[in-house]
């Protein structure tokens, strides 16, 4: 049967399909992912006058708190807020998170130590549910006549040559067309895999050799926190790391962060009575509340962290790649939500400077990678700042000189933290910048140590 034979049907609402056949898509587009970056660009695309379809493989996340899967909360900066802001989401976003003012470092000796995020009360983070957040954007966005929700939408590939799509519903072959896609699925974004065959393009994913896996600290009788709460928590050890965002509720949600393999790994600390021993040894902060911490150890899983680059994010007029489908990021710099935020508004900002699709495409493609490329090794550094260095005398006085630094010349001299949260400086040059200021500080601080080991070398003689 040919397709111009096949049952046209112009409106599919929510997941309710009346028969296989082909939906013809006329004027629309098709967003294949309905997680952040999804909701996200759907949202823009409706606000900027365009019909979408979004189909996503979960349930609704709105009907089943558990359909958003398992998650690491979200640190919400300036990038992220200035997408909210434009989609006119920002004030309700932010009543629904936890401001965290800095974060405070608990070392195995049992001291604390309290890093501010910025200068002042404006450079802070905001901690945020993923699951609360993707169902707000989708809320919104369904309030638009434009927008069609069709959930429990498995995408199984797309004839490029004829643009037509093909989907599993429930078991049930579904075949539609559209004016043009948006790949928003995710690291292992099957839309990015079924775009690049057969054309000349290259990926490549590096899995962490460390995994993770969340627990949850609850609020105390009274409600309220039993830790600070407008703060980020690190517990740095030899072999582990634990990361802490705060919930409104007053709890936080630990994310463990361990090696797969090794002495002391997810390999080796299985059930709950190993997980208790080696907490007490690498955590002793966290001794009064181990048990409740623990209580799920053996029901919750271990997930994997990858980061993914490719140099193909567009095919002609039809696809574009959006978030992690085209750069996945290691969570250690916050930026994943926030990157694939600024992502959306930068692909709108070249529909809208470019008559024809495949020059906003490539547009925003060339204007964009550069700086996730730039993301990724930064979150990689980070993720060793965070299990090492942190604890290091040398490194937390470079980090005081570089605030210090900062609040005597704001307009000169920005620390990378600070670039990368708190501006929309673009990552590459951040990066750039920091490292022509690291040299300043390496040279500073290595005089003073030279003058330092002079005076001793003096004394001694």
């Amino acid at each position: 049967m040919s397709i111009e034979q096949l049952n046209i049907e112009s409106e599919i609402k929510s997941a309710v399909v009346s028969a296989p056949g082909l939906t013809k898509a006329s004027g629309r587009v098709a967003v294949i992912g309905g997680g952040l970056a999804g909701s996200m660009i759907a949202l823009l695309l409706v606000q900027h006058g365009y019909e979408v379809d979004l189909y996503e493989r979960r349930i609704d996340p709105r009907k089943d708190k558990l359909a958003g899967g398992r998650s690491i909360n979200l640190g919400l900066s300036k990038r992220g807020i200035q997408a909210l802001k434009q989609v006119g989401l920002y004030e309700e976003a932010i009543s629904r998170t936890v401001k965290m003012t800095g974060r405070v470092l608990h070392l195995p000796n049992g001291s604390e130590k309290y890093q501010p995020y910025g200068k002042n009360d404006n450079e802070i983070l905001h901690s945020i549910d993923r699951n609360e957040l993707n169902r707000l954007l989708l809320e919104r966005a369904e309030e638009s006549e434009a927008l069609h929700l069709h959930f429990e939408h498995r995408f199984v590939n797309f004839d490029k040559a004829n643009r037509i799509l093909h989907f599993d519903f429930n078991g049930q072959e579904i075949t539609t067309k559209a004016d043009w896609v948006v790949g928003a699925d995710g690291a292992f974004s099957a839309v990015r895999r079924e775009m690049q065959k057969g054309e000349r393009a290259a990926y490549n994913q590096e899995f962490l050799e460390w995994g993770y896996k969340e627990l949850n600290l609850s609020a105390s009788t009274d409600g309220k926190s039993r830790i600070e709460l407008t703060a980020l928590h690190i517990w740095p050890a030899i072999e582990g790391l634990i990361v802490s965002h705060p919930n409104l509720d007053g709890s936080h949600t630990l994310t463990l962060f361990l090696p797969f393999e090794g002495q002391e790994s997810f390999a080796k600390i299985r059930k709950t009575e190993q997980a208790e021993a080696y907490f007490k040894h690498q955590f002793p902060s966290l001794k009064p509340w181990l048990n409740e911490i623990l209580e799920n150890w053996e029901s919750h899983s271990v997930g994997s962290l990858i980061t993914t680059r490719t140099d193909q994010w567009a095919y002609e007029d039809w696809i574009v790649l959006v978030g992690d489908a085209c750069h996945a990021q290691y969570p250690f710099y916050g930026q994943g939500m926030n990157s694939a935020f600024e992502d959306c508004c930068l692909l709108i900002e070249n529909l809208q400077k470019y008559a024809q699709k495949n020059q906003a495409f490539k547009a925003f493609e060339q204007q964009r990678k550069p700086h996730t490329d730039a993301l990724a090794e930064l979150s990689k550094l980070n993720f060793l700042e965070l299990r090492e260095k942190v604890r290091s005398p040398i490194f937390i006085a470079k980090k005081k000189l570089d605030l210090l630094l900062h609040r005597l010349f704001p307009k000169v001299w920005l620390p990378l933290y600070s670039m990368i949260a708190h501006t929309t400086i673009p990552y590459n040059e951040a990066r750039k910048r920091a490292r022509r200021q690291e040299t300043i500080i390496n040279g500073f601080v290595g005089s003073v140590l030279v003058l330092i080991a002079s005076c001793i070398f003096v004394n001694l003689l």
